[in-house]
């Protein structure tokens, strides 16, 4: 029986990162909240030891939990240290080295030593099978049966954990793909494996081949991490829901999460992505930046009119970090975001050119910034906070965690071939680089969406993101920054405020001006039945809702632009009506219509969702006090490039209504506030820091 929504009961959101393990506990009537160092040979360590921390804060048992929510980077961590199961790819007989050929595109049209991802499975264990299906789904060539057999004789000497199948057209037909899974599943007990026409039934072989080879290369991973942490939640009492977050925004089970673990390589950021949302449409915020900065990573994603920004294909493991299609592409759905390796654990270092430069390379939680005092040396941005005076070294994480200032000092010491001499100069300069990177990030995502900086509001999160925050809206331009309740642990807050939700995507050749009704709808029936099933799995109850999406283009061109399709069955007057949208959403992409071509859509989706709950608007406080300091600091400032004395406030004491002027520094458990001497602050009726630019004001 579901339990999520029974009334009084507490809920549990976990998101274990690449240096924190975030845990939240929410009544009805108050948030629990925490940071734990993330455990890497068991992640599930730190993420119970949280949640029993909260518990007993909370003065609640495990049955008194409804629901648990989780994500993590599991996945995403074995697909760029290439430590997942040991994969084999069966495929098409010619099609072998499709994951190694790629679409044959350079990201680099002038660097002749260019480096291509290598792919997640070696030749030698990518075999072929003699079969072949036409474009339109007939069978040119049965599948050969002994060959399959023969395949599995040679993964079983090579002691293969995973199988991927992915034949060539099989998105229409999948017929050979699910007897080869049968006879390779009777041969190989124990064996994974995945299908490309269940991962990813799309055309484009080489995304599809390349989804469908991680999607098995994580699976032995994902799947016996996710049952280990299940069977200890029920041990410990827990009989409530367990959930996972999925790269999309939406929530799925343990079993379709094990099923496809591949929809969870983002599921950290997208829940940070549903938690600006939701201030978003809890301040009435058009347009939003949200900054998300965590202990490895900066994040940042684009939202407008309380929706982020989403997409169909993703880039794992960058050979290059920052070159769109240096990565292996993955066609899932995912919230559209920019990610970059800037963040507290980020490294900085002298580069072969003797510039100072910092990241993407991470000290993670192992060993973690130097001033963790953990064997850590190197400089990072939570030694150069530490150095300008942003945190303070007996009251970090709360006091929970004393920081190492001379272990900081030496690291920062440490760097060659710098003209500056005391430590905190070399800082400023770390702080400065990290910042303009993260606003350098911004510009450049907003281009390639087609938006503009101008008139939007940063929502800053993470337990990073706060420290920086005022800095990078000076870069940008910005006149307001908001900083939410809990933002040191937001993505964990964002998965309570996600729905139960799944997306299926089938490839459908159809031209507008001859649209198969018939065939169409069969097909949009069938995937919204497999979509409310899998919802359904989740939660049995909860009104549901459905959207479907088209990706269409001018016949010849090599991209597609999504548009909005009834949710009723099709008829052949709609035929007009996906013209006129398309013809609308090219407009709005390109700037008009080059020329008049005919129309042909080749991919359907469909998003069966739980309806979410309707976010309240939280009235203006009537009357407003200035809040009295508690202290001062002094914290050099890299806008004015002079050591500024900072006033001092502890966030729990402020109160709706109550005003500060800039410079001051705003501490909770998780992470600080800085408000420049460019700006003010006052707190709003949710409890929001709300930093308003002097100027604009």
């Amino acid at each position: 029986m579901n339990t999520a929504n029974r009334p009084g009961q507490a809920r549990i959101g976990a998101d274990i990162g690449g240096t924190f393990t975030d845990v939240v506990l929410e009544t009805s009537t108050r948030r629990h909240s925490t940071k734990l160092l993330t455990t890497y040979d068991a992640p599930e360590r730190a993420l119970l030891d949280g949640v029993t921390l909260l518990l007993a804060e909370a003065g609640l048992g495990a049955s008194d939990v409804g629901l648990v929510v989780h994500g993590t980077t599991l996945a995403t961590n074995a697909l760029i240290e290439r430590r997942g199961a040991r994969t084999a790819l069966l495929t098409t007989e010619g099609f072998r080295d499709v994951l190694e050929m790629g679409t044959e595109s350079r990201f680099d049209q002038y660097d002749i030593a260019m480096d291509k991802p290598p792919p997640l499975i070696p030749r030698p264990l990518r075999l072929t099978v003699r079969e072949r299906v036409a474009a339109d789904g007939a069978v040119l060539l049965p599948l050969d049966e002994a060959g399959v057999l023969a395949a599995a004789e040679v993964f079983r000497r090579e002691a293969v954990q995973s199988v991927a199948v992915a034949f060539l057209h099989s998105y229409v037909n999948p017929a050979h793909e699910q007897r080869a899974a049968a006879l390779l599943r009777e041969a190989l007990p124990g064996v994974m494996v995945s299908l490309s026409c269940e991962v990813s039934p799309e055309m484009r072989e080489y995304e599809r081949f390349s989804t469908t080879a991680a999607n098995a290369y994580v699976q032995p991973i994902v799947a016996s991490y996710l049952g280990r942490l299940d069977d200890k939640l029920r041990a410990l009492g827990f009989g409530c829901p367990l959930f996972l977050m999925l790269s999309s925004g939406g929530l799925t089970t343990v079993e379709t999460a094990a099923r496809f673990p591949v929809r969870l390589v983002e599921s950290g950021p997208a829940g940070g992505a549903l938690f600006a949302a939701a201030v978003a449409a809890e301040r009435g915020i058009g347009q939003m930046l949200a900054l998300d900065v965590g202990g490895t990573t900066a994040k940042i994603c684009y939202i407008d009119d309380g929706l982020p920004q989403s997409s169909q294909v993703f880039e794992v493991a960058r050979v290059h970090r920052f070159r769109k299609g240096s990565g292996l592409p993955l066609r899932i759905p995912v919230v559209e975001m920019v990610e970059i390796g800037a963040g507290g654990g980020s490294i900085a270092r002298i580069d072969g050119a003797g510039r100072l430069a910092v990241g993407p390379r991470s000290a993670a939680s192992e060993p973690g910034p130097a001033c963790y005092g953990r064997g850590g040396s190197e400089p990072t941005v939570t030694d150069a906070d530490l150095a300008l005076g942003r945190i303070a070294a007996d009251s970090f994480a709360g006091g929970k965690m004393q920081l190492d200032a001379a272990a900081c000092e030496r690291a920062l010491l440490a760097l060659p071939g710098l003209r500056q001499t005391e430590p905190a100069l070399r800082a400023l300069g770390i702080s400065e680089i990290v910042d303009e990177a993260m606003a350098s990030a911004a510009r450049v995502h907003a281009v390639e969406l087609g938006l503009t900086l101008e008139g939007r509001t940063l929502v800053a999160f993470g337990g990073c993101a706060p420290l920086h925050a005022a800095r990078v809206a000076e870069k940008l331009g910005i006149d307001e920054v908001v900083i939410p309740r809990s933002a040191g642990v937001g993505s964990a807050v964002g998965f309570l405020r996600a729905p139960i939700a799944y997306e299926i995507a089938r490839s459908l050749h159809q031209q507008l001006d001859a649209l198969d009704t018939t065939a169409v709808n069969a097909l949009l029936q069938a995937m919204s039945a497999e979509a409310h099933a899998i919802v359904r799995q989740g939660d049995a109850t909860q009104a549901r809702t459905e959207r479907r999406t088209a990706f269409a283009r001018y016949r010849g061109q090599g991209y597609e632009i999504a548009i909005e399709v009834p949710v009723r069955p099709l008829t052949a007057e709609d035929a007009a009506l996906l013209a006129q949208a398309f013809e609308q959403a090219y407009r709005a992409h390109y700037g008009g219509l080059a020329v008049r071509l005919p129309i042909e859509i080749l991919t359907w989706r469909v998003a069966a969702a739980t309806v979410a709950p309707p976010v309240e608007r939280m009235a203006t406080p009537t009357q407003t006090q200035a809040a009295r300091p508690e202290g001062q600091r002094e914290v050099l400032d890299p806008g004015l490039g002079q050591v500024c004395r900072h006033a001092l406030y502890h966030r729990s004491a402020l109160r709706p209504g109550d005003t500060l002027a800039g410079p001051a520094l705003i501490v909770e458990d998780e992470t600080t506030t800085v408000v420049s001497p460019a700006f003010d602050a006052h707190i709003d009726g949710h409890g929001y820091i709300v930093l308003t630019r002097r100027a604009a004001a």
